[in-house]
């Protein structure tokens, strides 16, 4: 097996790409299969002596925005995301975390738990700082189960709105949600945080601009209450209302019907009589 798996495949992405699908001219006289190094430089901003030396093995520690932008300029998809990361990771062979670092939250503390427990007919979730999903209530599972919001390991929201492709169909207003997902993670992390950095890192490669647009922006304070509208499969559009309380690294995310269409399916969800669950109007 080669030593240069990460040059091989930047290599085989570029030659599988066309001039006519970056709206480039295809010219004369083409003896390179795909884009020329040159062409994948200008798509990508990254210089085609660089470019050449990851190709070739001679740089093997890319930063996450190279690969992001390399990632845009190839059209690579998701999963190619996933495969160019993992292979810029094995290549650098760095130790992405300090040992030092505190970790997030994994455990979930009784006093929340027990309030998990009283609100288990609501659709609740509980975070730590990265949006890791720690526990949630039976009825946010129906809820946010079949969409995929629960799949990974650990899940996490972030993740799911980014790097998911159902996450564009589940959330109607995904630019608001995006918005939204990058306000809390840099809002709960310091910027030295490495925990961070590294999930940041991730997302940069598997999601690319709309990510790093927004984790350049000015930073925003997170929204602690509003209404998100979400696509169920089984029962359609809704609109839920959210209020979002804090507590020592540990975020419970609560929702509630924000009209009687919303109320009907929830309890439709939970297979509890009509109007259990009451719509919450602003």
């Amino acid at each position: 097996m080669s030593d240069n798996q990460l040059g091989a495949f930047l290599r085989s992405r570029r030659e599988a790409v066309t001039p006519g699908e970056v709206g480039l001219p295809a010219g004369p006289r083409r003896r390179t299969p795909g884009l020329r190094r040159a062409e994948l430089a200008t798509l990508s901003g990254v210089s085609v002596d660089y470019l050449t030396r990851l190709e070739q093995g001679r740089d093997r520690r890319p930063s996450p925005q190279i690969l992001a932008a390399l990632a845009d300029a190839l059209r690579l998809s998701p999963d190619e995301r996933v495969q160019l990361r993992n292979l810029a990771k094995a290549a650098s062979g760095a130790d992405l975390l300090c040992p030092g670092a505190v970790p997030p939250e994994r455990q979930v503390r009784p006093t929340m738990r027990a309030l998990l427990d009283r609100l288990d007919s609501t659709p609740a979730v509980l975070l730590n700082r990265l949006g890791d999903v720690l526990a949630h209530t039976s009825s946010y599972e129906r809820l946010a189960g079949p969409i995929g919001l629960l799949d990974g390991e650990p899940p996490n929201q972030a993740r799911f709105v980014f790097a998911d492709g159902r996450a564009r169909a589940a959330y109607p207003d995904w630019d608001r949600v995006a918005d939204e997902r990058v306000a809390a993670l840099r809002a709960a992390s310091s910027p030295n945080d490495p925990y961070f950095a590294h999930l940041v890192d991730e997302l940069t490669v598997l999601a690319g601009a709309p990510f790093t647009r927004r984790l350049q922006s000015p930073p925003a304070a997170p929204r602690r209450t509003g209404v998100e509208r979400l696509v169920h499969p089984d029962v359609g559009e809704l609109r839920l209302a959210y209020e979002v309380l804090d507590s020592e690294g540990q975020r419970l995310v609560v929702h509630l019907p924000a009209d009687d269409a919303t109320s009907a399916a929830l309890d439709h969800l939970d297979n509890r009589r009509p109007g259990a669950l009451r719509a919450v109007r602003g």
